[in-house]
C-alpha cells in the first residue's frame, strides 16, 4: 500500500485509498487482479445465455467485410476480412486478381498486432502501413513495396493513428505524417523521404502547444492542408499551402483561420475553390467556399446552408470545373441523410437514396472524382458505395449471390424530461412483436460525438434473444449540435449524467421495462456516464456494464490521454472545476457514500489501454467492493494484450458475449430464438 493515500488539491484533501492500483506491475496489483479474475470466471459459469450469444454473434459477423477502396494508377487497395479471419488483411486488386499485401496474423502469429491505418502512394508502387501491438495504439509506420509486400526501409517508430499524405510522384517518394502524443517536442507535421536514411525527417509544422492534435492532407496533387484541433471545444486552426513550385520541406502555410472560435474540415473542389464544412456562423455546420489564395473567413460564401435540426457530419466535392457536386451527410437523431447539392442551385438539394435508416461514414472523393462512402444500420453490416456525379450510389464490390434475408428491426423515439425541463430523446430498438421486458440502455454523452445507428452484431444478438436496446441522446454528445455538446461538457458534465437518469426513469415509467429489467451500458466516456448515474441513483437499474471507463475524475489528467481532455471535463487544478468533477466522479461518490445496495456491476479493463488507462476500472472496482452491500456481484473482466481499440474477432466476440450474458442474467432475459 502507498504511504500517501490522498491527492492534495486546493482547497483540501481528496481521499484516494486505491491509488496503489494505478501501478499495474506491482505485486499487490497483480495479486488483486488474480482475485478479481477468479471472481469473474466463477460468476460467468452461471450465465446460461453466454455460449448461445457468442454463437449468434459469430454467425452474424461471419461475412466478407471490405473497407473503403482506394484507387491508385489502375490498382485498387482495400482491407478485406473474410469469413473466419481474425483480422482484416490489406489487399491490392489488379486486373480483377486479388493479392494480399499485409496480413497482421502473418506478421504476428500471436494475434495482438492490429492494422491501424494505411495509405498507398499516388503511383501505387508503395503503401504506408501503420500497425500497433498489445492494444497500445502506439506503433510503427512501415513502407511496403506493392510488388513484393516487403518493407523498403526501416519503420518510422512512435506514431499513433497518424495521417499520411503522399507527395505527387514527380516530387519523389515522400509523404507527410503527424506525431500526436510524443512528449519530447516532436508533435506536429513531418516530411519523410522514403529510402533516404541519411535525410532526416523534416518538421514542417510544429504544434503550438502540447495539447493540440495535428492533422495533414494533400488534395488534388498540390494543396497541402494542415490543421490543429484544440481538444473537444469545437475549435481548430487551419492552414493551406500550394506546393506547386514550392519546397515540400518548407511549404508556405497560409492561415485559413487561426485562433478563432471555428471548427472546419476542408477539401479542394474540381473548380479550384477551397470548400469548408464549418461551424462558422452555423453551430450544426454548413458548407462554404473560398478562393484558396485568399481564404480568410470574411471572404467565404455559403454553398450549403445549415439545417437547424440535423448535424452536418460529412461532405465530399466532385464533378467538373463547371459542374461541381457536393454530397453531404447529415445525422438526425442517429439516422443519416444523404443529399446532393450544386452551387448553381443551392436551395434545391437532391435526396440520395440509402438502403435503410442507418449511418453514413467516411464520405470521400477518389482520384477519379468518384465519391465513396460506407453505410451500415442496426441489421446491416458495413457496405461500401460509390457515387458518380448526377447518378445513384452503387455498391462496391458488386455483391455476388442472393442477398441474405434482412432482419427487421423496429425503431421509435421516446422523450424524457431531464431535471431542468430539457427534453432528451431516447431511441428504442426491438424486433417486431417484442413485448416490454429486459432492456439495455446505452449512452455516451461526450466530446460532441453524436450516436449513430450502425451495425452491431452484439446488439442484434440481444434483440434476437428477445431483449430491447435503447440509446439516450444525452447532452455532452453531438446529437443536437454544438450547443447540445457544450451544455453537457466541462462544469456542465453532470447534466449528461442527470439526462441519463431521466431516460432510465422514462423507460420504466412508460412501461417499456421494469426497474429490475434495466441494464445501463457505456464504454469509455459512456462508461463514466453509466457509473456516475448509478453512483447518484443506486436504485436506478438492475445492472451496469462499464467498458474501459473513466472513473477517477480527479486523477484523469494523469492517466492515459487524460491531459488532452481538460476542455471536455475541466481540470482538478481549478477549484470550481474540481467541485464539478467531484460532484459526479463515480469513484469519489461511491467512496464518500454510505455502504448500501448497488446494482450488479461489470467493469471491463484492458492492460494495454493507453487512452483511458485501466487504472480507472481497477480503482472503481475496489471502491465498489468496499461500499456495495447485498447479494449482487461487482465484477472486473480484465484482459492483457489488448487496449481501447480494435482486437481480433474472437476476442471481440468473447468480450461482447460475456457482457451481454451478464446483462441477461441480471435482467431476467429468457431467450426466444437463440
Amino acid at each position: 500500500m502507498p504511504s500517501d493515500p490522498s491527492l492534495l488539491v486546493h482547497p483540501g484533501t481528496v481521499p484516494d485509498p486505491y491509488r496503489w492500483l494505478e501501478r499495474d506491475d506491482s505485486a499487490e496489483t497483480i495479486r488483486w487482479l488474480a482475485e478479481r479474475d477468479t471472481e469473474f470466471r466463477t460468476a460467468a459459469l452461471a450465465w446460461r445465455l453466454r455460449d448461445a450469444l457468442a454463437a449468434d454473434i459469430r454467425s452474424l459477423v461471419s461475412t466478407v467485410l471490405w473497407s473503403m477502396p482506394v484507387r491508385r494508377a489502375g490498382l485498387v487497395f482495400a482491407t478485406r476480412r473474410g469469413d473466419g479471419d481474425e483480422h482484416p488483411r490489406l489487399v491490392v486488386v489488379e486486373d480483377g486478381r486479388e493479392r494480399v499485401l499485409f496480413d497482421p496474423l502473418t506478421h504476428d502469429p500471436g494475434g495482438t498486432t492490429t492494422l491501424d491505418a494505411w495509405e498507398p502512394s499516388p503511383d501505387g508502387l508503395l503503401v504506408a502501413v501503420q500497425t500497433s501491438s498489445g492494444g497500445t495504439e502506439r506503433g510503427a509506420l512501415r513502407v511496403l513495396s506493392t510488388t513484393t509486400g516487403l518493407p523498403v526501409e526501416r519503420a518510422v517508430e512512435g506514431v499513433r493513428y497518424t495521417h499520411v499524405a503522399w507527395l505527387p510522384a514527380a516530387l519523389g517518394a515522400a509523404f507527410y505524417f503527424v506525431r500526436r502524443d510524443d512528449g519530447d517536442g516532436r508533435r506536429g507535421v513531418w516530411l519523410h523521404r522514403v529510402g533516404l536514411p541519411a535525410v532526416p525527417d523534416a518538421l514542417v509544422h510544429p504544434c503550438a502547444t502540447g495539447r493540440t492534435v495535428p492533422g495533414v492532407r494533400l488534395r488534388r496533387g498540390r494543396w497541402l492542408l494542415v490543421s490543429e484541433s484544440h481538444g473537444t471545444g469545437h475549435r481548430n486552426d487551419l492552414w493551406i499551402a500550394d506546393l506547386a513550385g514550392a519546397s515540400p520541406e518548407a511549404p508556405e502555410l497560409r492561415p485559413v483561420h487561426v485562433g478563432r472560435d471555428i471548427e472546419s474540415e476542408a477539401d479542394l473542389g474540381p473548380d479550384g475553390l477551397l470548400y469548408l464544412r464549418t461551424t462558422h456562423g452555423a453551430p450544426l455546420r454548413r458548407v462554404c467556399a473560398v478562393d484558396p489564395a485568399a481564404p480568410a473567413p470574411e471572404r467565404w460564401h455559403e454553398v450549403v446552408s445549415e439545417d437547424p435540426e440535423a448535424t452536418l457530419d460529412g461532405f465530399a466535392v466532385s464533378g467538373a470545373p463547371n459542374a461541381v457536386e457536393i454530397l453531404t451527410a447529415r445525422t438526425r437523431l442517429g439516422v443519416s441523410e444523404l443529399h446532393s447539392h450544386t452551387p448553381a442551385r443551392p436551395r434545391a438539394p437532391r435526396a440520395v437514396p440509402l438502403p435503410g435508416e442507418g449511418m453514413v461514414t467516411r464520405l470521400e472523393t477518389d482520384e477519379d472524382d468518384r465519391i465513396r462512402f460506407c453505410y451500415a444500420d442496426v441489421a446491416t453490416q458495413l457496405v461500401v458505395f460509390e457515387h458518380r456525379p448526377g447518378g445513384a450510389p452503387e455498391r462496391w464490390p458488386d455483391p455476388s449471390g442472393p442477398a441474405p434475408e434482412p432482419v427487421r428491426v423496429e425503431r421509435r423515439t421516446l422523450w424524457s424530461t431531464s431535471f431542468d425541463g430539457t427534453p432528451v430523446p431516447v431511441t428504442l430498438f426491438a424486433l417486431p412483436g417484442s413485448a416490454p421486458g429486459p432492456t439495455i440502455l446505452h449512452a455516451y454523452g461526450g466530446f460532441g460525438r453524436p450516436r449513430q445507428f450502425g451495425f452491431s452484431a452484439t446488439v442484434l444478438a440481444w434483440l434476437r434473444a428477445g431483449g430491447r436496446y435503447a440509446v439516450a441522446h444525452v447532452r455532452g454528445g453531438g446529437d443536437r449540435g454544438r450547443a447540445w455538446h457544450l451544455a453537457g461538457a466541462g462544469r456542465n458534465k453532470v447534466r449528461a449524467v442527470r439526462d441519463l437518469v431521466a431516460a432510465a426513469d422514462t423507460l420504466v415509467a412508460d412501461g417499456e421495462c421494469a426497474r429490475g429489467q434495466l441494464c445501463l451500458s457505456g464504454g469509455s466516456t459512456g462508461g463514466l456516464l453509466v457509473l456516475a448515474a448509478v453512483a447518484r441513483r443506486p436504485d436506478l437499474c438492475a445492472a451496469v456494464i462499464a467498458s474501459a471507463p473513466l472513473a477517477d475524475m480527479v486523477r484523469f489528467e494523469r492517466l492515459g490521454l487524460g491531459a488532452m481532455w481538460t476542455r471536455e471535463f475541466g481540470t482538478a487544478a481549478e477549484p470550481d472545476d474540481l467541485t464539478a468533477l467531484l460532484d459526479y466522479s463515480p469513484y469519489h461518490r461511491v467512496l464518500r457514500g454510505d455502504p448500501g445496495p448497488y446494482p450488479a456491476v461489470l467493469l471491463t479493463g484492458f492492460g494495454g489501454d493507453t487512452r483511458t488507462d485501466a487504472a480507472h476500472p481497477r480503482k472503481m472496482c475496489a471502491a465498489l467492493l468496499e461500499r456495495a452491500a447485498g447479494p449482487l456481484p461487482v465484477l472486473l473482466r480484465y484482459e492483457h494484450g489488448v487496449g481501447h481499440g480494435p482486437r481480433s474477432v474472437t476476442r471481440a466476440i468473447e468480450l461482447a458475449a460475456d457482457a451481454h450474458a451478464f446483462a441477461a442474467a441480471q435482467t431476467g432475459l429468457t431467450p426466444v430464438r437463440l
